[in-house]
């Protein structure tokens, strides 16, 4: 297996089609968001006790492709599992997270999750939806039938451990986090996977075993957590301590084998997969605000306080952190790339093929309130029941009317927007 590392303080930046070398990312609140409305949405997940820890996270939408109203939404719910929904936001399945191998030892806590159209399993095709188990540092894989439109673990007994060598590296939780998947031209399919509170990213070969689906790494990159300012001063992100800045909404062109890679706290980058190996080294899209801006975890407060009068006015648009990536497709090559900005409830768009920005846009409250602190989005271009322009789904991480628990406090809630995506169809 090679590994790929990219030197500390190296950074290079990309060259958008027609820009000049010297042009810089235009400061943040230049653009005004459009603002977008949903249609429907999921009912809350609570993380509490009460609601069984679900959390919501990442969404990923099948295709029925013999019956276009039967599509569902596969989502994760961190420690609440996986949630299945039909096109109408209704649960139609809940899967829960494995046990933990131990009394001492961490259970499964779903992270992320992505498709996988037509893998061969026990001599037929099968669609997989694929999950990180961020609990136990697996990849997790579940058939999902056409017919009954439920879905199936298909997990080898046996998976392997994806970056840590033992139970014990495991139970410290630097584990397999974010996800993307991608089928390469010879058929073999894999998966690009971030590691939780480290830069590193593994891409994994899925293969058959005895009629269920298991792994091995083929190759991994570790991305900069140290960065050379224009004034020629040293920077690094702000982390929890012994964390390094880490790496979630992973989204892989399937024309092209591009990979975008959302680094919370620094930026957006795009590199390429060629036959299961990354090409080259990773370039940079566009900066967080907050790039090259002091801040400092606070031990009291137990998080990082940035210091935003001291800005040196290095960052880009988006605010951090950088989260769900996903790309609505208009033909081979073309269409949208949307990237998540949390820390400020938008979304920036970009051209899929030359990242060049062409957007900005809010979920705002209509029928259903917004969708506030996103993590993962997904989007296609197909024509739904409901979505003739195509289906987008947003995490929505601050559900809102609040629902107060048995104490009077409102209980942490969280769901998934389903909107026509048709507003992101390039204008002409």
């Amino acid at each position: 297996m090679r590994r790929l590392v990219i030197p500390a303080l190296a950074v290079v930046p990309l060259l958008l089609a027609g820009a000049p070398a010297t042009a810089a990312p235009r400061p943040a609140g230049t653009d005004t968001p459009r603002p977008v409305r949903a249609v429907v949405e999921t009912p809350s997940l609570f993380d509490d006790a009460a609601g069984g820890d679900a959390d919501a996270d990442d969404p990923a939408i099948w295709v029925n492709p013999t019956d276009r109203a039967g599509s569902l939404v596969i989502a994760t719910a961190k420690n609440g599992g996986l949630r299945v929904y039909d096109l109408r936001a209704r649960e139609r399945q809940v899967i829960a997270t494995p046990p933990a191998p131990g009394p001492e030892d961490e259970a499964g806590r779903f992270n992320n999750v992505d498709l996988v159209g037509g893998f061969r399993l026990a001599g037929r095709r099968a669609d997989l939806a694929v999950v990180t188990d961020r609990g136990r540092d697996h990849l997790r894989f579940y058939r999902i039938d056409p017919r009954t439109r439920l879905l199936t673990d298909v997990t080898a007994p046996d998976v392997p451990f994806a970056f840590n060598a033992d139970q014990a590296g495991v139970n410290e939780q630097r584990t397999a986090y974010g996800l993307g998947t991608y089928t390469d031209t010879d058929g073999s399919v894999y998966a690009v996977v971030s590691r939780r509170s480290t830069p590193e990213v593994g891409v994994f070969r899925l293969v058959e075993r005895a009629g269920k689906v298991s792994y091995r790494r083929v190759d991994r990159l570790t991305l900069p957590s140290t960065f050379t300012l224009p004034d020629g001063t040293a920077w690094s992100p702000c982390t929890d301590p012994g964390d390094g800045p880490q790496v979630e909404g992973t989204v892989v062109d399937p024309d092209s084998g591009v990979v975008h890679l959302a680094q919370e706290k620094v930026g957006l980058w795009r590199t390429r997969l060629v036959h299961g190996r990354f090409v080259g080294a990773p370039v940079s899209v566009e900066r967080v605000r907050e790039y090259g801006v002091p801040a400092a975890y606070d031990a009291e407060e137990e998080d990082c306080v940035t210091d935003y009068a001291a800005d040196p006015g290095f960052g880009g648009r988006i605010a951090q952190d950088v989260e769900g990536l996903t790309i609505y497709p208009t033909g081979h090559s073309t269409g949208t790339l949307l990237v998540s900005s949390q820390g400020d409830d938008t979304f920036y768009t970009y051209d899929r093929r030359t990242d060049r920005p062409t957007g900005r846009f809010a979920v705002v409250d209509g029928r259903v309130d917004g969708s506030q602190e996103c993590d993962g989005a997904a989007v296609v271009s197909t024509p739904l029941p409901g979505y003739p322009g195509g289906l987008l789904v947003v995490h929505d991480g601050r559900n809102t009317p609040e629902t107060p628990g048995e104490d009077g406090e409102a209980r942490p809630d969280t769901d998934f927007k389903f909107l026509d995506a048709g507003f992101l169809r390039p204008r002409h």
